[in-house]
């Protein structure tokens, strides 16, 4: 049995990475498992836990680092996020695609770690920074300080794609998911 690709989605705060993640992942053809982050976040209203992250104190977020059960993990404004390793090499060595989505610094990490040819990484990139602004404006989850946060990272993070394989611009999310679908398929087929 092969090994199932690793597939890393990345790219600024409010991208719509989320909204592009689950339209991918309706493509059963594609054989997906979604691997899901461990955060010290608070839950968000429509988030399930375990389905969306992990939600963990800061204490066991503490012990998984201490006990190296990581792939890659990050602050990011307040909150540590983190990939369980243990759990991404399990599914992956069972020949399952593992999809990440994760936060620049974390995909960073993970691709400076993982160096197979199983392995695929997208940037995903705002039509234009007033787009990413009014994603996170929209949202209505955060403080004005936060959004600033957000915004000066997002700004920044938008210049750092040049580790990724592609850059797919979010201008809408079914063109988006499908153009990197088309390209999971092409990976596969080099198996």
């Amino acid at each position: 049995m092969k090994k199932g690709l690793l597939i890393i989605l990345s790219g600024p705060s409010g991208v719509g990475k989320g909204c592009v993640r689950q339209e991918i992942m309706k493509n059963d053809k594609l054989e997906l498992v979604y691997s899901i982050s461990m955060t010290t976040r608070e839950k968000r209203e429509k988030e399930v836990d375990g389905r969306d992250y992990y939600f963990v104190s800061d204490e066991e977020f503490q012990r998984n680092i201490d006990n190296g059960n990581f792939l890659e993990w990050a602050n990011f404004v307040g909150h540590r996020y983190g990939t369980p390793k243990d759990k991404v090499e399990q599914l992956r060595n069972q020949g399952k695609n593992v999809f990440l989505e994760i936060e620049i610094n974390g995909a960073n990490q993970v691709m400076s770690k993982i160096h197979d040819d199983r392995m695929i990484s997208f940037f995903l990139m705002p039509p234009s920074f007033q787009a990413l602004e009014n994603r996170i404006r929209k949202r209505k989850t955060e403080s004005e300080e936060i959004i600033q946060e957000r915004l000066q990272k997002g700004l920044k993070e938008m210049t750092m794609t040049e580790n990724y394989d592609y850059i797919v611009i979010n201008d809408k999310v079914q063109r988006a998911a499908q153009e990197i679908i088309d390209l999971i398929k092409a990976k596969n087929k080099k198996r």
